[in-house]
C-alpha cells in the first residue's frame, strides 16, 4: 500500500493520478477527506482510498499508516512545515513504513540562502538516519505556478521580478508527480536524490517574450531589485511576508546559481518533460 501525504496539494494530487493511471491503489491523507475525495477525478477517486490525518497529531498519522510499506511525503511549504513533516517520518517509521519518497527543494543545505530550503534539509538529514530507504524529489519552479501572472499580463501586459537575465528551470507538476509514481512502484527501491526539471531554463525576458508571441501582443518584463519586489508581492500582490521573502529568495538563487536543465526525468520515466511551450498553449486562455 501506498500512502500520499500532502494529497491535497499540487504534487500530492499529481502523483495520486499517475499512480491511478498506473493501476496501483493509494491511500490519500487529509484533514478534510470528504473534500478532497470531492475533488479527485473518476480514475483517481476509484483507485484512491481517502484517509483523515492530521500532520500536526501524530496518533492519528499513525493510524492512517497502518498496513503501509511506502509513503510519499509532500506537504505545502510554511511556518510548520519541518514539524510536520519530522512528525509524518517518526510516525512512518514506527509504523514499519520501508520506503519514503520525500518532495525537497533545490539548495536543500545547512546554510542555503532559501529558508524553506533549509527546512528541507533538515527533514533530508532525519531521513538519512531513520532506518528505511528513501528518495528525495528536488523539483525546480512548477509551471503551474506561472499561472499567479495571469492576472497582471491580463491587465496590463506586465510581469515583475528579480532576476535580472537569469534563467530559471521550470517543471510541469505533472511531470514530478509521474516521476514521484516512478520511483514510488519500483520493485527494489533504493535511496536516491533526483533534480527534477523541465527541458529548458528560460530567462524572464525569454518567458516574456514566448507568451507575447502565443497572445500576439507585448508582454514585458519589469526587473526590480529585491526589497522593491518583496514589497511589490506584498502590498500589490497581497503575498504572506514569508511567502513573498521565499519567492524573493528563490529568485536570487536564480541568480546566484546558474540554472540548467538536468536529464534525470528521462532517465526515470523513459520520454521527455512536458515543455513550457506546451504548458502556456493550454492554458493561454488565462493570460488573455
Amino acid at each position: 500500500m501506498i500512502v500520499v501525504m500532502g494529497a491535497a496539494g499540487a504534487t500530492g494530487g499529481a502523483t495520486l493520478r499517475s499512480l491511478a493511471a498506473l493501476g496501483v491503489p493509494t491511500r490519500a491523507l487529509s484533514r478534510n477527506p470528504a473534500r478532497l475525495a470531492s475533488a479527485l477525478d473518476g480514475p483517481t477517486r476509484a483507485r484512491t482510498a481517502v484517509t483523515a490525518a492530521d500532520a500536526a497529531d501524530p496518533a492519528s498519522l499513525r493510524a492512517a499508516f497502518h498496513g503501509a510499506d511506502r509513503l510519499l511525503l509532500t506537504m505545502a511549504n510554511g511556518p510548520h512545515q519541518v514539524r510536520y513533516e519530522l512528525n509524518a517520518v517518526e510516525a512512518a517509521v514506527d509504523c514499519g513504513v520501508r520506503h519514503i519518497v520525500k518532495v525537497s527543494a533545490p539548495a536543500a543545505e545547512p546554510d542555503s540562502p532559501v529558508a524553506v530550503s533549509r527546512g528541507h534539509h533538515l527533514v533530508e538529514e532525519r531521513l538519512r538516519t531513520c532506518g528505511v530507504t528513501t528518495s528525495v524529489l528536488r523539483p525546480y519552479a512548477f509551471m503551474q505556478r506561472l499561472l499567479l501572472l495571469a492576472p497582471g499580463i491580463a491587465a496590463a501586459g506586465v510581469v515583475h521580478g528579480a532576476t535580472g537575465r537569469a534563467r530559471c528551470n521550470y517543471v510541469d507538476v505533472r511531470d514530478i508527480g509521474d516521476a514521484a509514481a516512478e520511483v514510488l512502484t519500483h520493485p527494489a527501491p533504493t535511496d536516491g536524490t533526483y533534480p527534477l526539471t523541465g527541458g529548458r531554463a528560460y530567462s524572464h525576458q525569454e518567458l516574456t517574450a514566448l507568451l507575447g508571441g502565443m497572445l500576439g501582443r507585448p508582454v514585458r518584463y519589469v526587473d526590480l531589485a529585491p526589497a522593491e519586489l518583496h514589497a511589490h508581492l506584498v502590498g500589490r500582490g497581497g503575498m504572506p511576508d514569508w511567502l513573498a521573502t521565499h519567492v524573493v529568495e528563490i529568485q536570487q538563487l536564480a541568480v546566484d546559481r546558474e540554472e540548467e536543465p538536468d536529464d534525470t526525468f528521462r532517465r526515470l520515466t523513459g520520454r521527455a518533460p512536458r515543455t513550457l511551450e506546451a504548458f502556456l498553449g493550454e492554458n493561454l486562455h488565462r493570460f488573455r
